[in-house]
């Protein structure tokens, strides 16, 4: 009996990067090697047009399964890896495929080696009438059971007849770094998710407003930092101390105007940071509507006190969509613990949804928020979570 003994990793997106593909494979390949790194028996082999890793005897199932959190990763499959010669290949499918159920069949072969003797389609009218003759398996182009795939490189004749999807996107770190505002809440851990996705390492800012936000809120943020830990191995989190600037909006702004100035200021902390950080970006997890600040016209007016572009990658998605993301991930049912925020616990009853600039700027001017940024800036708190 042979067993299944590599796992092919096919690039998706990264296809399509030109000259800058070779950089994007060989970051892929870093990742990779990082999230199997408690098996070090296993071997990353890092190729041009694949990587492959080598089993040595380690459940496949298990790898496969740590494989689909690596973002750059388009799909996955386990593969036996033989010699090119058209009689031991024929050998191999016909193992293989007598353990997978069902009574159909496909055969599909790629020639990546041009010196193999024979073409693709010689591959297949060789394999497949050697299946037919065993009397158990019938052809189906269309809707096969069982689909037999053989590509042939210039190290081996690779044979599979099951793929799995991967995270797709880009590898983590290939797109640079953002500052990502994280609240205790479901939204803002799937936007860090959807960044590093897309190849964004994250760098995290909170603000904290003690005594009028409990300490449960950061202990959820650990949880949910500890979750996002699968997908990018060590995060950074800035906790802010936030309550001086919170206390002095609500005792000179009228309460319909306090959400819209919270958020510019936490924007121009953000900005600071990110500044000081080497993040090019800010992110959130503001989605269109889905609350006062979030209007178009809130957005417009918060945004206007930083000089980065925000990336709001939940922009355009439904609640339930977002659900879905938060429960794949793992942090949904941290994220709904009764701890809240300092936005949630600050709700005016009647916000502002279409602020005019002219009068928020006008009620900034009745503190000295600079001076109030300067001391949350001085005295922010830094906890790391994970390991590089």
């Amino acid at each position: 009996m042979i067993n299944y003994d590599h796992v092919m990793v096919r690039f998706g997106e990264l296809g399509t990067k030109g000259k800058n593909k070779k950089d994007f494979i060989r970051l892929l390949g870093q990742n990779i090697r990082r999230r199997l790194k408690e098996y070090p028996d296993l071997v990353v082999e890092v190729r041009y047009d694949h990587i492959y890793v080598k089993l040595n005897g380690h459940e496949a199932k298990e790898v496969i399964e740590m494989l689909q959190d690596v973002s750059g990763i388009q799909t996955l499959s386990l593969v036996y890896r033989c010699e090119k010669d058209i009689d031991v290949i024929i050998k191999s499918t016909l193992e293989l495929i007598s353990h997978q159920e069902g009574h159909t069949f496909k055969v599909k072969s790629k020639r990546s080696d041009k010196s193999f003797p024979l073409t693709s389609d010689e591959i297949v009218r060789k394999v497949a009438p050697a299946i037919l003759k065993t009397d158990k398996y019938k052809v189906d182009i269309h809707n096969p059971d069982i689909l037999a795939s053989i590509e042939i490189r210039d190290e081996g004749a690779y044979i599979f007849t099951e793929s799995f999807p991967g995270a797709g996107g880009y590898p983590l770190g290939v797109a640079g770094k953002g500052m990502l505002m994280l609240s205790g809440g479901i939204d803002s851990p799937v936007a860090a998710y959807l960044m590093m996705k897309r190849g964004v390492k994250i760098e995290c800012i909170h603000f904290a407003s003690p005594p009028y936000t409990n300490e449960g809120v950061i202990y959820k943020l650990e949880d949910i930092l500890t979750k996002l830990n699968v997908y990018q191995p060590r995060i950074r989190l800035h906790i802010v101390p936030f309550t001086k600037l919170q206390e002095a909006i609500y005792d000179h702004v009228p309460e319909s105007y306090c959400i819209t100035i919270m958020r510019r200021m936490m924007y121009r902390l953000a900005t600071k940071l990110a500044y000081n950080r080497n993040c090019p970006v800010i992110a959130n997890g503001e989605s269109i509507g889905q609350v006062a600040s979030q209007t178009l016209q809130s957005m417009k007016v918060i945004n206007e006190v930083t000089d980065l572009p925000v990336i709001r990658p939940l922009a355009t998605m439904d609640k339930i969509d977002i659900i879905k993301i938060a429960k794949k991930i793992d942090t949904f049912d941290i994220s709904i613990r009764p701890f809240e925020d300092c936005c949630t616990i600050f709700t005016p009853k009647r916000p502002k949804t279409m602020p005019h600039l002219d009068s928020v700027e006008e009620f900034e001017k009745t503190f000295d928020y600079e001076a109030l940024i300067k001391e949350a800036i001085e005295n922010i708190e830094v906890r790391y979570f994970g390991e590089e």
